[in-house]
């Protein structure tokens, strides 16, 4: 007979808005065991699967830190009950905790006077937009209440009347599938899960079911919102919903996000991280609420693993109006699970773009071709082993729907093209990170003489100020001494002087050391690094901080109106490195608003 033999989750804490999903492993009458699902629709040799979840709601609501909110709560701000700010914001696990938060909480106080001073009462709408599926929400009184499921969890619409146990817990069934997401009903209460195999004929249970119980549920933690600061000598920052704004003076916004595949993203290499925090039904929900809320028009994401694209971000991103394009990475290195590759993945809003046209750079190819025209025959494996590295490049031609041409061009049609990559990360590959970035640039020399259209270079090159790739895309040159030069065992990198490209690249994040004093154009210059005018850091892990990710445009065809506030190390918590809860990635993400210079036809 079919039998259960253990249930298990992967999370050992379950939060708002991520899907639970046990592990149940079965055994067969013929003794084989399998971790398939069994439904009532297909039954197995007479017996399927019957699953329910319950809110144990007899035990305490429990407030947790709005900080760790893996800490129960200790005291509350006063101050955020008064400006009627979301409660689950106000609380905070320990003195300390407050005290360190302050700098970044009370920012949660200006912005909820200044909406009710502008619009009435308008907080909801402001700290809503990081809270989309409900996570962070606490009702005023702790105390738990059954009220109607906002998540239906399977065939459960309504919450049906409470079921009060020998041992004197209540329970309230809040789901009858496999797979459970917590709402914010679950806030600060334990879940059950139970899993019991049912007679296909008779619908009647056989054996005792299994349950476990979970963790007290914790809101996701939602990051600081992050603000688009004028460089174009405005001198206020701007919130991020410019739709209108947008529209109507013909600029456009770009983001750029290596967003830390599954894959790499292991307690091993993250151990400061919590578990929970690293898991992907967290991550994934985490990531998608951060990068729909910049409401970017063009959005260039690396380390994309191809199976969470096709089933998670075009599908999802679909949803909020964009088209979505994929590169992935080729699989000459790789030796794992095609499906968990990684690679390019670029999306545009359709009512701003179309799409023209999509060039694939696979640099496996670009080394067969370079070893089978310079190295001997002899040397061709060795060579192709230092080179072919599985990287790739997306390049996407797109075409604007808005026009800021002025009367001597009407009717031009506005081209652009946005290149996003992600180039080798090893460290003791300085050439073959050089020769990449190269190989790309000499890619887009080719369009760029073919049309009269801007460019963008977005991605994570692996690649600090000062280094030989980022002089070759900021300088159009590399000096003939740079020391990065030294490692070229293939002889791939000389003549040095063949070292170099004619597209007036710029990046956009050195505008912030070209502009005035203005508010908040201070506070990010002291987040740049002054000798090469890139951020401090874009990736920053306990191991190394750092730029490695950059935005470059070029400069004859556009201008940079605004960029994304930059973080320091107080934004990211004292002690914290990257992912942490708040932030799912090791990477933070960029953004620069552009426009279109008028220029006349050649």
């Amino acid at each position: 007979m079919l039998s259960v033999l253990r249930v298990h989750l992967p999370s050992d804490i379950p939060i708002v808005g991520c899907e639970l999903t046990p592990y149940v492993v079965l055994r067969r009458p013929d003794k084989d065991y399998i971790t398939d699902d069994v439904p009532e629709s297909a039954p197995l040799d007479g017996h399927f699967l019957r699953y329910k979840w319950y809110r144990i709601q007899s035990d305490r609501k429990v407030a947790v830190c709005s900080v760790h909110p893996s800490e129960h709560a200790t005291l509350q701000c006063i101050g955020c009950v008064k400006a009627k700010i979301p409660v689950a914001k106000s609380y905070h696990c320990s003195p300390k905790c407050f005290s360190d938060a302050w700098q970044h909480h009370r920012v949660l106080h200006d912005r909820a006077a200044s909406a009710v001073n502008e619009n009435g009462n308008e907080e909801e709408e402001l700290f809503g937009r990081y809270n989309s599926s409900g996570s962070g929400v606490l009702n005023t009184s702790l105390s738990g209440s059954a009220s109607s499921a906002s998540l239906t969890n399977g065939s459960t619409p309504l919450y049906p009347a409470a079921v009060t146990q020998r041992s004197g817990e209540t329970w309230f069934e809040v789901g009858r599938s496999k797979i459970y997401t917590p709402s914010a009903d679950d806030i600060g209460h334990v879940l059950k899960f139970e899993c019991v195999v049912v007679d296909a004929e008779t619908k009647l249970p056989v054996g005792h079911p299994n349950t476990l119980l979970t963790s007290r549920v914790i809101p996701a933690p939602s990051p600081t919102p992050r603000r688009l600061i004028p460089v174009s000598g405005l001198d206020a920052m701007v919130p991020l919903d410019l739709d209108g704004r947008i529209s109507s003076t013909g600029t456009f916004t770009v983001l750029s996000y290596n967003i830390l595949s599954d894959v790499y993203a292991t307690n091993e290499t993250y151990s400061y991280c919590p578990s929970w925090a690293l898991s992907w039904p967290y991550r994934r929900q985490n990531l998608l609420r951060e990068i729909v809320g910049y409401r970017a028009d063009i959005v260039c994401l690396q380390e994309v693993q191809s199976d969470h694209y096709e089933e998670f971000f075009a599908p999802e991103l679909d949803k909020h109006g964009y088209q979505a394009l994929y590169k992935r990475k080729t699989n000459e290195v790789y030796a794992g699970n095609t499906h968990t590759i990684d690679g390019c993945a670029t999306f545009f809003r359709r009512d701003r773009f179309s799409h023209v046209k999509k060039y694939e750079v696979e640099f496996n190819k670009a080394a067969q071709s370079l070893t089978d025209a310079l190295v001997p025959s002899a040397q061709r494996k060795t060579a192709l082993n230092r080179l072919v590295k599985d990287n790739v490049a997306l390049i996407v031609v797109l075409e604007a729907k808005f026009s800021n041409q002025g009367v001597d061009n009407p009717g031009k049609r506005q081209l652009l093209c946005v290149a996003n990559t992600h180039i080798n990360v090893h460290q003791d590959l300085k050439d073959v990170k050089l020769w990449q970035v190269l190989t790309l640039l000499k890619g887009l020399e080719k369009i760029a003489a073919s049309a009269d259209i801007p460019m963008l270079v977005c991605g994570d090159f692996n690649s600090v100020p000062g280094s030989a790739p980022h002089s070759l895309l900021a300088m159009g040159k590399v000096d003939p001494l740079h020391p990065d030069l030294v490692v070229d065992p293939l002889g791939i990198l000389r003549p040095h002087n063949k070292l170099t490209h004619q597209l007036p690249l710029v990046s956009a994040y050195s505008s912030f050391a070209r502009v005035g004093v203005g508010l908040g154009s201070d506070q990010q210059r002291r987040r740049m690094d002054a000798t090469t005018n890139e951020p401090l850091f874009t990736n920053c892990t306990r191991d190394f901080i750092g730029a490695l990710d950059y935005i470059f445009y070029t400069a004859d065809s556009l201008m940079v109106e605004s960029l994304l506030e930059l973080l320091d190390e107080e934004s990211l918590r004292k002690d914290t490195a990257l992912p942490s809860p708040e932030w799912s990635s090791d990477h933070i993400a960029l953004l620069a608003e552009f426009r279109c210079k008028n220029r006349p036809r050649r």
